[in-house]
């Protein structure tokens, strides 16, 4: 059988299927079920980083460097 995208094979031991298979809904594919997967571990890495507060510096601190860099 030929299918548009070339397929591969990967070993899972029955306790991981059966992990993945729990986030997938009656009679959905396992491909289905990752892609869904992976697309929410993208949104939540960039979650993370949107939200990060490393190197930020608050408000207050902005304004009163800001207020210093440009004195009237």
């Amino acid at each position: 059988m030929y299918t548009k995208y070339m397929t591969s094979t990967i070993r899972l031991s029955h306790e991981t299927k059966k992990m993945i298979s729990s986030f997938g809904m009656k009679g959905e594919s396992f491909e289905t079920i990752i892609k869904r997967m992976y697309e929410l571990a993208i949104a939540q890495r960039l979650r993370e980083f949107l939200m990060s507060s490393e190197n930020c510096v608050s408000v207050k601190d902005a304004l009163e460097r800001a207020k210093k860099r440009w004195q009237k």
